[in-house]
């Protein structure tokens, strides 16, 4: 079992504590003995960890000390959050009537720390026989995350597949067959998507077919879903169609034209009715299906003949060692600078077997080790005994090598890629939300959690654990990624090896008391939640309906709960935060979507720990209740996509506030309501997105708010295709914020950019974006901007010359 996990936790809960001890909370004062004592617990258990020589070798007793170790952590990680709540809101009485404030927490909170010390020091002397705490141990955490991107998929980088590819476009481009069905099979990380994708990519295949589709199966597919991404690839909305009309609408669109269909992931094929429906709506003449698989069975049950199934080999020495050149030593474009590197290289490549997933990843895995040809040696000697410690497969080996190169919080982090769907398709806010209620990722210095979140997972792609599926251009910021199929086998034996999940043989999860994470699914019964009282994170992504009219108090220690791909009826939405407000330790909740979200009631103060409140696209929310201003510690309140036309007045109180979305700037309203001018209170935003329209009215004295935000990097205006002229009069008049990086301007209907937005008032801007406006003219004067990024979309009436655009930026 991989404890490196624990130790992450560890380190967490002691950097929580000792700042408490450091900052003299109350709450630290009141238990002084307690913490103190728990503090020193930490620092020997941190210590004893260090020891990896012996834990690397540990036996069963380890094994189940350290488990026993992650409980505890969890029970004080509860009762540290309690506390932490409770010093937060005391001070102005704010949390009265909470279960927080109550005569019987003192006493309570005491025993359960004794609890926790006694359980802590009872480990500690077991693992005390087993690990000794290394000399001169360095306390400080000195991993520092490497903002390293992977490039794009490229066809010309890719080693070995020349034969492979000829062979099957002669297949496809042969006349004598009517509806071409070609297999590529083979096992996983074998390259057979590489295949399909280089294919797919090829200029003589575009070219000679007027439709392209590619279409990611897995296991756990549904027919339906098939077609409508089919129907979705062809540029059409598939919303409120059935099988029968998205087949028909298929047809239509592609009658008289020669198609290209990729089915990539093809696990099985036991229903012959649905394939041969689609079949039969495309056209034959030309057109062609290429099938990946596995599973030989699949493709031959999908009509390909024995003859059109192309097997993939595994690369040779000379093939392995160009590809795993190019990952290994990428700053010298593939060379290798020495021949001692070279001869460990060649042995290395022999435990992957040709496989190029397995090359990639061991390439990206020495990356960072050329100086040290020592560390190259260790891992050709470790490699063996990876391979023996039950991993089935010289694939799994080199994944777990990777695995168990990233620093403790990194793993985490890659865990809960475990939870979703094959093949899903992965919001990167998403994650790192998850991560950020969890407690995985914290703010450094001056860079937020939501920041270091995000060079996590850039980190994570460089080391090709994980894959972009899009990404901004001008700094490769991930905004959707997923994981491969071999990546995720790995993790999901990590993950049942750490007990935060459960999987079966199909490798879709199973509930259990044990479990920490969960997906919710159809297959799964809401009313087996009542014996998961350890879970911590919750991602609702069941079709039918959810019972959220029983009691939730059961899930006590709930950190994350995700209903943004859920549908919610009318009726459940009246009982969503009545089921919601227990959750007393929940931090980070994504409502996003949900229709039948009208209100956000009174019983949101309940939840005294929430720091992220997302609602983007809740199309009927119209009112916020007042107490959202009591939630000391929210840091994200998202509305974008919302039709609340007024806020809370006093939401300048959240002094943690980093991030606001969907904020109108209205008239000056007759009830009190949150105005421009309270926007200057919140000194710790970062993100800013507001709309201005027709009826918007700034002050004179709010004209100036946004220079008081000194740690503004992002501002976002959308003005939302408003014509008139005292409005845009007003956005001219505007004083922009001092540090600003990235400019948002969507709907701006005049034809030069606002005054303020030049090189001499936005000195620091790298990102500058405008979006569907009337500009006609982009010049700033003499002076030249010093850009990193300009994006430019829906600028019908822009006159410019590229020329002179490029020497300006």
């Amino acid at each position: 079992m991989p404890i490196l996990i624990v130790q992450a936790m560890v380190q967490t809960l002691t950097d929580q504590v000792f700042t408490a001890l450091m900052n003299q909370a109350e709450f630290a004062v009141d238990f002084s003995g307690q913490f103190e004592q728990l503090k020193t617990g930490l620092d020997l258990t941190k210590a004893l960890l260090a020891d990896t020589e012996s834990v690397n070798h540990k036996n069963n007793i380890v094994k189940a000390e350290l488990l026993k170790l992650r409980e505890v952590i969890y029970e004080a990680d509860d009762v540290l959050t309690d506390c932490l709540v409770r010093d937060e809101y005391r001070e102005d009485g704010s949390c009265s009537g909470s279960s927080l404030h109550d005569p019987f927490f003192l006493y309570r909170t005491g025993k359960k720390l004794r609890d926790i010390n006694l359980h802590m020091k009872q480990i500690e002397k077991t693992l005390g026989m087993f690990l000794r705490a290394p000399d001169g141990i360095d306390r400080e955490d000195a991993y520092q995350v490497r903002v390293i991107m992977s490039q794009d998929w490229n066809p010309t980088e890719i080693i070995g597949l020349d034969n492979d590819v000829e062979k099957i476009k002669g297949w496809i481009f042969d006349t004598n067959k009517i509806l071409h069905l070609v297999g590529i099979v083979g096992m996983g990380g074998l390259g057979k998507t590489t295949v399909a994708q280089k294919i797919f990519h090829d200029l003589e295949v575009v070219g000679h077919f007027q439709k392209l589709i590619w279409v990611c199966v897995s296991q756990s597919f549904s027919p339906e879903r098939i077609m409508r991404s089919i129907l979705e690839g062809l540029g059409e909305n598939v919303s409120g169609s059935g099988v029968t009309q998205i087949l028909s609408r298929i047809q239509k669109v592609l009658k008289d034209k020669t198609c290209l269909i990729v089915m990539d992931d093809v696990w099985s094929h036991t229903d012959v009715d649905w394939w041969t429906n689609l079949c039969s709506v495309i056209p034959k003449q030309g057109s062609c299906i290429i099938v990946t698989t596995r599973h030989e069975d699949a493709a031959i049950g999908m009509g390909v003949e024995n003859s059109r199934i192309h097997r993939p080999k595994t690369l040779d020495d000379e093939e392995s060692w160009c590809l795993f050149k190019k990952f290994a030593f990428p700053t010298s474009k593939g060379l290798c600078p020495e021949d001692r590197l070279e001869k460990i290289g060649k042995e290395l490549l022999k435990k992957c077997g040709g496989l190029p997933l397995a090359i990639k990843t061991l390439g990206s895995l020495l990356a960072s080790k050329i100086d040290s040809p020592s560390q190259w040696r260790r891992i050709l000697e470790s490699f063996h005994a990876l391979t023996t410690e039950g991993k089935t497969s010289s694939v799994m080996a080199s994944l777990r090598l990777s695995y168990d190169e990233i620093p403790p919080s990194l793993k985490q982090c890659l865990l809960c890629f475990s939870i979703y769907p094959e093949d899903y398709e992965i919001r990167a806010e998403q994650l790192i939300h998850w991560w950020i209620g969890e407690g995985f990722i914290q703010s450094k210095g001056s860079r937020t959690a939501v920041e270091v979140g995000y060079e996590y997972l850039a980190e994570l792609v460089s080391r090709c654990l994980v894959e972009i599926v899009h990404q901004r251009g001008f700094d490769g910021r991930v905004y959707k990624c997923k994981i491969h199929d071999m990546v995720r086998e790995l993790i999901i034996m990590i993950a049942e090896e750490e007990e935060f999940c459960k999987f079966n043989e199909q490798g879709r999860q199973e509930l259990t008391a044990k479990t920490r994470w969960l997906c919710f699914i159809d297959e799964m019964d809401e009313k087996s939640l009542k014996k998961s009282s350890k879970l911590r994170a919750l991602l609702l992504m069941s079709s039918r309906r959810f019972n959220f009219e029983m009691n939730s108090r059961f899930l006590r220690s709930l950190r994350m709960l995700d209903l943004s791909n859920y549908t919610v009826d009318e009726h459940s939405g009246k009982d969503i935060f009545i089921w919601i407000s227990p959750l007393k330790h929940l931090a980070s909740l994504n409502l996003s979507g949900i229709q039948a979200l009208k209100e956000v009631p009174s019983t949101i103060h309940k939840l005294l720990n929430l720091q992220l409140l997302l609602l983007t696209g809740c199309n009927n929310l119209v009112k916020i209740h007042p107490s959202i201003t009591n939630m000391k510690k929210l840091i994200i309140l998202d509305l974008g996509g919302c039709p609340i036309q007024y806020l809370p007045e006093e939401l300048g109180r959240l002094s943690y506030f980093q991030e606001l979305s969907g904020f109108k700037v209205m008239s000056q309203p007759r009830m009190p309501c949150f105005q421009l001018l309270e926007i200057k209170e919140l000194i710790n935003l970062r993100v800013l997105r507001i709309h201005v329209s027709g009826t918007t009215v700034i002050a004179d004295n709010e004209l100036d708010v946004l220079s008081h935000l000194r740690r503004l990097n992002v501002l976002d205006i959308d003005a939302e295709d408003c014509r008139n002229k005292n409005v845009l009069e007003m956005l001219e008049k505007l004083t922009p914020p001092p540090s600003l990086q990235e400019l948002y301007l969507r709907n701006y209907k005049k034809e030069t950019l606002p005054n303020w937005v030049n090189p001499g008032q936005l000195s620091r801007l790298q990102y500058l974006y405008i979006e569907n406006g009337d500009l006609v003219n982009l010049s700033c004067g003499q002076t030249t901007w010093n850009l990193e990024g300009l994006c430019l979309k829906y600028l019908m009436r822009l006159e410019i010359n590229w020329k002179d655009l490029e020497k300006d930026m």
